[in-house]
C-alpha cells in the first residue's frame, strides 16, 4: 500500500508540476524584454483547451500518427518515474535503471519522429531528420555524463549515482548537461520554440499537423522532459546526499527553479545558431562530459 501511494504521489508531481517550467521560462523572457508576457499557468490553459478539441487527421496518416505521441508520452513519464526526487528517492529503483532511462528517452524521440513522418509532409520529414541528427551527439554527451557519475559512485543505479558529494568535475558536468538540456528540449540556441518559419524549425515543424489530445500529449511530454533534465542536472552536480532531508528538498526545488530561469535568460540573450554550428556546440558538450569522466576516473584512482 505504501509503495502504491508513493508511486501515485510521484506521478502527481511529474504530471502537475511539469507545465510550470515553460510558463516560468516565458515569464523570464518577457521580463528581460520589458513585457508583461503570458501567465505562468498558460500551458495548463492550453492543455485543457486541447483536450476538448477534436483531432484533424491527414488522409495519408496511419494509426502510428496517434500512437506515436501516446507512446512517447508514456515513455517520458516512465523515464521520469525512474528519476529520484532528492531525499524522497524513487519507488522504482533497481540495478541498471539508468540504462532503461536512456532507452526510454530514445524511444520517446523515435516515436515523435515516426509520428511526424506519418503525415507525408516534406517539412515534417525535414524536422525529423534534423532532430535525429542532433540526437546522435546529444546522446553521446548523456551517456558520457552517466559514465562519469557511475565511475564516481561505482554504481549503475540512479539512486546511488545521483546522491554523491560534488566532485572536482562538477562544473564541467554541469556545463555539459545544461547544454544537452537545451538541445534535448529544443531551446535556443539549438531551436526556437516560438519560430514560425518552417525552413528553420526542428521540433516545432514535427508537430505542425498534430491537433487536439495528441498535441496536448506532445506539449505535456515536452514539459516533463524539461523537468526531468533539470532534476538530473541538479542532482548530478549538487551534494544533496550530504544535506538533511528538508535542506536537500529545498536545494532541489531552488536548483530546478534556477535552471529554468537560466534557460529563459539564455533564450533572451542568445540568438539561434546556424545549423552548421550546432554540431560544434554539441561536440563541446560531449567533451565537457568527457573531461568530467576523466576527472572522476583519475580522482577514483588515487
Amino acid at each position: 500500500m505504501n509503495l502504491i501511494l508513493a508511486v501515485i504521489l510521484r506521478l502527481a508531481v511529474w504530471l502537475l508540476l511539469a507545465p510550470l517550467l515553460p510558463g516560468i521560462i516565458n515569464k523570464v523572457k518577457a521580463w528581460v524584454a520589458g513585457r508583461r508576457g503570458p501567465p505562468v499557468l498558460q500551458l495548463y490553459y492550453d492543455l485543457a483547451k486541447l483536450w476538448r478539441k477534436g483531432v484533424v487527421l491527414s488522409t495519408l496518416a496511419s494509426p502510428g500518427f496517434i500512437a506515436g505521441p501516446a507512446v512517447a508520452w508514456v515513455a517520458l513519464l516512465g523515464a521520469a518515474m525512474l528519476m529520484p526526487l532528492g531525499p524522497g528517492g524513487t519507488a522504482l529503483s533497481f540495478r541498471g535503471d539508468v540504462l532503461l532511462l536512456i532507452y526510454l528517452l530514445a524511444l520517446a524521440r523515435f516515436c515523435t519522429a515516426w509520428a511526424a513522418m506519418e503525415t507525408g509532409s516534406a517539412f515534417e520529414g525535414m524536422g525529423a531528420a534534423r532532430e535525429v541528427s542532433y540526437a546522435v551527439l546529444a546522446e553521446a554527451a548523456i551517456v558520457t555524463a552517466v559514465l562519469s557519475l557511475s565511475v564516481q559512485t561505482g554504481s549503475v543505479s540512479l539512486v546511488t549515482m545521483l546522491s554523491p558529494s560534488a566532485g572536482a568535475g562538477a562544473v564541467l558536468l554541469a556545463a555539459g548537461l545544461f547544454t544537452v538540456l537545451l538541445a534535448e528540449n529544443c531551446r535556443v540556441p539549438f531551436d526556437d520554440p516560438n519560430t514560425h518559419l518552417e525552413l528553420t524549425m526542428i521540433h516545432e515543424v514535427m508537430v505542425l499537423d498534430h491537433s487536439g489530445p495528441p498535441l496536448a500529449a506532445i506539449l505535456h511530454g515536452a514539459s516533463v522532459k524539461l523537468l526531468l533534465f533539470a532534476v538530473l542536472l541538479i542532482q548530478a552536480v549538487l551534494p544533496l546526499g550530504a544535506l538533511s532531508a528538508p535542506a536537500a528538498a529545498g536545494a532541489l526545488v531552488a536548483g530546478v527553479l534556477a535552471v529554468t530561469v537560466g534557460v529563459g535568460l539564455v533564450e533572451s540573450w542568445l540568438a539561434r545558431l546556424a545549423f552548421r554550428r550546432v554540431p560544434l556546440l554539441l561536440t563541446t558538450a560531449f567533451l565537457l562530459c568527457l573531461f568530467a569522466l576523466l576527472v572522476a576516473w583519475k580522482g577514483g584512482a588515487k
